[in-house]
């Protein structure tokens, strides 16, 4: 059996006050092509379908509009949705009825049973083939309950311990539900595992109290022979194991996203249990992100030059320069030598650099320009609070105080997020 494995697009994004839709759009139609030249089975989306809990009606068509479009494909039987962090569970539920009928398996949020995890693919089928377990993002109430008095090193262990018992629960329901079928398992999960890329912890929220690092491969039970994970924009195996994935996001979601590539995971299960083979079909590029640097000669010169060709929408790019007039100038000639590319390139953000004061060995120059902190909006809560700690104002403070004031903030953020 072929399944394709795939997590983040968040659909309704607004990037920079620009607005994604027809990249989401390329996007969707590009899968759908690729489900069909694969001769793919089964979909799974491991969380994070919309960017917000509220998204637009335009971006709620646009889902409902790719998975009506499914119901064509020639071989395309079931869809597995889980929700994520930044979906609400209510909004994905609310169709999830209507979209059985249509073989779409919806799970916005965690079920009554650990049985109502368990799907048996393909749906209705005499005998399965895939067994599922399918998990969304998985909230501090759904795995841990408060302890009066408990230690922020305390709650962190309880709550790293209640996910794990939650995936040995959904393991052993489907073992007792579905007897011992000698078929693949696939289980999902949109979480943030420890010992992967630590660069999406600046654009993706956190998804629970004191350190990030939760959850290890060891976690997940060998019952499962792959575990499709969502939540981390960049595609990884977690703890070197290949049965424990992130596909990553489709599409580049911010400036930091553009040093790896936009995949979905094709997996090729076997007749019987074992790890399916794995090949990453890269997701065509429509829009291009950019960071231009240096002095604003060189920026003005790279504008310039640039080539769009290949590509369906206008490149957005990120611009840091070191300025030499006043900053108004810099961002008058920034706007006309944009403008003057006539659709290849828009500046969506610019903002100055400052220059090294001493280098060793001699004087400032402009390559060796650095760049200043980054705004607020493109930091998360998380990182705004971390860069107040390292301040000086808590430089008395001992290790275990900042621990308990991280545990306590990211559990206010997390609380408020309901």
């Amino acid at each position: 059996m072929k399944v394709i494995h795939t997590a983040d697009w968040h659909l309704g994004q607004r990037f920079q006050n620009q607005e994604r839709l027809d990249e989401h759009r390329c996007f969707l139609t590009w899968l759908t092509s690729a489900i069909d030249a694969h001769a793919v089975e089964v979909l799974v989306v491991a969380g994070d379908v919309f960017d917000s809990g509220t998204p637009s009606a335009a971006a709620r068509q646009l889902y409902y509009d790719f998975l009506a479009g499914l119901q064509a494909s020639a071989t395309c039987r079931d869809v597995v949705i889980v929700g994520g962090n930044h979906d609400s569970a209510a909004t994905l539920n609310a169709s999830a009825g209507l979209l059985k009928g249509l073989r779409v398996h919806v799970m916005g949020g965690v079920p009554a049973a650990f049985e109502d995890h368990c799907l048996a693919l393909p749906h209705g089928a005499a005998v399965p083939r895939l067994l599922v377990a399918a998990v969304p993002y998985l909230r501090d109430g759904d795995v841990r309950r408060l302890v009066p008095g408990e230690t922020a090193p305390e709650r962190e262990a309880r709550l790293r311990d209640g996910i794990a018992d939650h995936y040995r629960a959904v393991a052993d329901a489907m073992r007792l539900f579905y007897g011992q079928h000698p078929v693949p398992v696939l289980a999902t999960g949109h979480l943030f595992a420890a010992g992967c890329a630590d660069n999406d912890q600046l654009t993706e929220r956190p998804l629970s109290i004191g350190s990030l690092g939760q959850i290890t491969a060891d976690a997940f039970p060998e019952y499962f022979d792959y575990v499709a994970l969502g939540h981390l924009h960049r595609p990884q195996t977690v703890g070197g194991q290949a049965r424990v994935r992130y596909s990553g996001a489709p599409i580049p979601l911010s400036f930091s996203e553009t040093g790896h590539p936009q995949q979905v995971l094709l997996l090729t299960f076997g007749s019987g249990p074992g790890c399916p083979a794995v090949e990453a079909l890269d997701v065509p590029c429509e829009r291009r992100l950019l960071r231009l640097r240096g002095t604003l000669d060189e920026v003005l010169a790279d504008i310039a030059a640039f080539d769009n060709a290949g590509h369906r929408h206008e490149a957005w790019a990120e611009v840091l320069v070191l300025p030499t007039l006043p900053w108004a100038e810099v961002q008058e000639l920034l706007r006309e030598a944009w403008l003057a590319t006539e659709g290849r390139l828009r500046i969506v953000t610019a903002r100055p650099l400052r220059q090294v004061a001493e280098l060793e060995g001699g004087a400032a120059s402009a390559s060796a320009a650095v760049e200043l902190l980054p705004q607020l909006d493109e930091l998360t809560p998380t990182a705004v609070f971390e860069q107040l700690l390292a301040g000086p104002a808590f430089e008395a403070f001992e290790a275990e105080t900042r621990a308990e004031l991280r545990a306590t903030f990211a559990e206010l953020l997390h609380g408020g997020s309901h």
